[in-house]
């Protein structure tokens, strides 16, 4: 008896340890989300600055102008995008748990018996699948439920307006870099809004791969050489338009 209780407190154990793991990977999305939105501050923002500067050579007020404009635009833009889409991340959330505390209200034993065909996946014995089924539907079957078959820790469903704030804060920092650098720039503004994205596509370059363990150099080169391309289609396009109103 007691061998087995251990069993099930082994199984458990293992079970919340992959849980935790599972939260620590959407952490790091996250994370990886709010790189990737400051990768965009830098990249848009510059390119504006640069497409501006290059059609209206000297022109501090209407380099800086257009800076800002992009910055305010981007921010809102990048926010009111994430609260929608995070919005109808945790709708579909709730409708689900809605959904499973019906079920276990109208058919509990289907869904003790779903919930240890789930552990059974996951490696456990048949006999063991069902008493570690049986101890946490005990204890919370909602929460068993939820983060087994749905993935869904009831307790900690997603925020939107959270979502929103890291992504406009996010954009916000990105887009400062070649926008403060520009303005103290004098007359190299495309010069240094140019390497101040090429420093700052270096640094996200490196920490997003380094928060999704992947190589750096290809992720880094791959971050840097598109943004590089955006300045240098922002800059012609700003020479075109700069020779055709001159």
């Amino acid at each position: 008896m007691t061998s087995e209780r251990s069993d099930i407190e082994a199984a458990i154990h293992h079970l919340h340890e992959a849980h935790t793991d599972e939260k620590v990977g959407q952490r790091l999305n996250w994370l990886r989300a709010g790189v990737l939105g400051a990768n965009d501050g830098i990249v848009s923002v510059a390119g504006v600055v640069v497409g501006v500067a290059a059609a209206t050579p000297g022109n501090v007020v209407a380099i800086m102008t257009a800076g800002v404009a992009a910055l305010v635009a981007g921010a809102f833009s990048m926010a009111g995008g994430e609260y929608v889409s995070v919005s109808t991340q945790r709708d579909t959330e709730k409708a689900l748990i809605a959904k499973e505390v019906q079920e276990l209200s109208e058919q509990p034993a289907a869904e003790l018996a779903e919930l240890t065909g789930l552990y059974r996946k996951r490696g456990l014995s048949a006999k063991l699948a069902r008493q570690v089924a049986e101890e946490l539907t005990a204890h919370d079957a909602l929460a068993a439920h939820a983060e087994v078959e749905l993935g869904i820790d009831p307790e900690e469903l997603t925020s939107p307006w959270l979502a929103a704030l890291s992504s406009f804060v996010a954009f916000t920092i990105g887009a400062l870099i070649p926008l403060i650098l520009a303005m103290v720039s004098g007359d190299h503004t495309i010069l240094v809004a140019a390497g101040a994205v090429v420093l700052g596509l270096f640094l996200t370059g490196w920490i997003s791969a380094s928060l999704g363990r992947a190589p750096l150099l290809p992720a880094i080169l791959r971050n840097v050489l598109m943004g590089s391309a955006t300045m240098v289609a922002t800059y012609l396009i700003g020479l075109l338009f700069g020779v055709a109103i001159g």
